[in-house]
């Protein structure tokens, strides 16, 4: 596309494609470009609306005061969420690269990036083990009686005490016949010491067959490996072609999961006692307001939920055009996920009132989270429902769909910072190899996953991999934005691409609140830790060590890459160097000639700015070349005035001292 072209395309896309408008090229033709806006913000939606909302929002709101935890979390939501959310997406929109060539804006941070490309690889190994995980759910509810309905199997254990009797359950069975044999279930958990349930024997001996002890590893799960090779399959299909593929897909993926949501729900308020587990999830506790507790998870929720700091909010607003309106994209995106949270919650605990109600028990006795929730209390509370595997596979088929929105964006975002770094036009062309390479790369590191001790494994880099590693990287990213680079020339970075300055309010943020709580989620997380347990099952200390080795594996990369940095930098002290190092490099700026105006377009003129991001190596020697062309100036203005004015624009013509050469 020339030149003229790409102005006059441009100026008339200033506010980005019109929602639901096919046909409009690319406006950056080398790296590509969201479809339409819609896709952009389905894809973010489906991003940051995951699991978690499902099987973690709900539990952490009934466990810290009810209704009451809503203040905190929202009060969060606006001081922390979605500045963090609009930093990350306006920082990813104006270099219109990922998470590793964003650091331009200064060099000396890149191990930010290479930081978050470790996070996403460890969340994005064992996300897709869950995901397998509920394909083996959802493929086993294609029958007429699901199989953790009652104790007459081969896994089950003498413990093993159904809410339903011990008879098969007959789907043409009357309501008055199942509500019999609740009762007969009730009285035999009555006079049971201890109940275990059918689907909990049933996650424990038949789909995991889990072993005593985290080493001891056992054969592989064979239906699980199967169902893992189907997850990465399908995220590798949908990703195929970047971000054209998967936005298309993102029209089903993110919308599909409020409508069985929906389903959900209508079905849970319409049963006994589902109002008693919605009081029991929403009556607050106003004292626990004044529990620090309660802010720290509300704090740390917010922060987790919107996937801020794993690279993905930087990777996938570099596909926006120049000019979009990521501020208001911020604000719909964060809200929809904070609003999806309290959602689920409704769905999730009219079905455990349904189910306390029919035990007779209080609904703190059957609620539970995390992969608890997921695959042993709420399948078991589907069970009680008349054509139990319809709502079960309505249910796993939400649970895919929640975590693919998420794994896409983890495969795209460590792909494109391949894709950026390398800048080749063969890279370019052959992006699906790379992703191909990427997907069978988290097979085969996912494998461990799905023996006997996978589960314990699973656990431990879920708590481990991205926890205080994610504060640290989104505390070290405010700093350099703020005070490295320096909040004056961000705030005018974001006014020449959006058309008007940041509101106050986010200036504010930026600066001094957001930091301050990002502060405060980790002190709360370090003085909160305990060592991770398993129901009874107490991890050994080293494993402990592994899952610490995780931790700081991202974490490292900062100091480590400052360090090297800071040695390949052009100076004749460490003050010297240190300063090139945090310096932004010449190339930092809006990817395109036509969008370089004011500071950046004596840069745009100079360095012949391409698309496409420079190696390290090209980086390093561009930089050594600066300072020595600076003395040259001083010595030999008007030879060097000439030199420009014949050369075709490259940083590199002061190659030759001679311009007749």
């Amino acid at each position: 596309m020339s030149e003229s072209n790409a102005v006059a395309a441009s100026s008339a896309d200033q506010n980005g494609a019109v929602p639901g408008e096919p046909g409009k090229k690319d406006e950056n033709s080398r790296r590509g470009n969201w479809g339409n806006q819609i896709e952009f913000v389905l894809t973010s939606v489906g991003y940051a609306v995951g699991l978690g909302n499902v099987w973690r929002f709900p539990y952490l709101c009934y466990r810290n005061g009810g209704g009451a935890f809503m203040l905190p979390y929202f009060i969060m939501l606006v001081f922390c969420g979605i500045p963090l959310f609009f930093l990350e997406l306006s920082f990813g929109q104006f270099a219109s690269l990922g998470c590793l060539g964003v650091w331009k804006i200064s060099p000396m941070f890149k191990g930010v990036g290479y930081g978050m490309m470790v996070v996403s690889t460890y969340i994005g190994i064992y996300y897709n083990v869950v995901i397998c995980i509920a394909f083996y759910y959802f493929f086993m509810s294609m029958t007429n009686l699901l199989p953790w309905t009652y104790c007459n199997n081969p896994w089950n254990t003498p413990d093993c005490s159904g809410v339903l009797g011990g008879g098969r359950y007959q789907l043409n069975a009357s309501l008055a016949n199942a509500t019999t044999s609740l009762v007969a279930g009730v009285a035999e958990v009555v006079n049971r010491t201890k109940r275990t349930s059918p689907s909990e024997e049933y996650w424990k001996h038949y789909v995991l067959n889990i072993s005593d002890d985290i080493g001891s590893f056992g054969e592989v799960r064979l239906p699980l490996l199967g169902c893992l090779a189907v997850s990465w399959f399908v995220v590798f299909l949908c990703l195929i072609k970047g971000v054209k593929s998967s936005g298309k897909v993102v029209y089903f993926t993110a919308t599909f999961p409020y409508v069985v949501l929906t389903i959900l729900f209508i079905r849970g308020i319409t049963l006994d006692g589902a109002i008693n587990g919605i009081k029991y999830y929403l009556t607050p506790q106003w004292q626990k307001v004044l529990d620090a507790k309660v802010w720290g998870d509300a704090a740390s929720q917010i922060f987790y939920s919107l996937g801020c700091a794993w690279g993905g909010l930087i990777t996938m607003a570099s596909y926006n055009k120049f000019h979009n309106n990521c501020f208001r994209d911020s604000i719909i995106i964060s809200i929809t996920n904070c609003a999806t949270s309290v959602y689920a919650g409704f769905v999730i605990f009219s079905i455990l009132g349904f189910m306390a109600h029919n035990l007779d028990v209080p609904v703190s006795e059957v609620a539970d989270h995390g992969p608890g929730l997921a695959f042993v209390a709420y399948p078991e509370a589907l069970t009680l429902l008349p054509i139990s595997p319809l709502w079960s596979l309505l249910f796993f088929f939400m649970l895919i769909l929640l975590g693919l929105g998420t794994q896409f964006c983890l495969l795209e975002t460590l792909v494109t910072a391949v894709v950026d770094e390398i800048g080749t036009d063969w890279i370019i062309r052959n992006k699906t190899v790379v992703t191909l390479s990427v997907a069978i790369g988290g097979f085969l590191l996912g494998v461990p996953l799905t023996t006997r001790a996978g589960i314990y494994w699973l656990l431990l880099m879920d708590n481990y991999a991205a926890s205080f590693s994610l504060v640290v990287i989104s505390c070290i990213m405010c700093i350099c934005i703020m005070y490295v680079y320096g909040h004056k020339k961000y705030f005018k970075d974001v006014e020449m691409m959006l058309g008007f300055p940041p509101p106050l309010f986010f200036k504010v943020c930026w600066r001094f609140i957001s930091p301050v709580i990002i502060s405060f989620i980790l002190i709360f997380t370090v003085i909160q830790y305990k060592p991770i347990t398993y129901n009874d099952y107490v991890y050994p200390s080293w494993s402990l060590a592994i899952g610490f080795a995780m931790s700081m594996s991202s974490v490292l990369c900062i100091p480590l890459y400052a360090l090297y940095k800071i040695s390949k930098s052009p100076g004749a002290t460490f003050k010297e160097r240190f300063k090139f190092a945090c310096r932004p490099h010449s190339s930092w700026g809006p990817a395109l000639k036509e969008h370089r105006i004011g500071r950046y377009a004596t840069l745009a003129s100079d360095d012949g700015v391409d698309t496409r991001p420079l190696r390290e190596k090209e980086e390093l020697k561009e930089e050594r070349k600066e300072e020595p062309k600076e003395e040259e100036e001083k010595e030999r203005r008007d030879d060097i005035s000439l030199t420009i004015q014949g050369s075709n624009g490259s940083t590199n013509t002061h190659n030759s001292p001679n311009p007749s050469a």
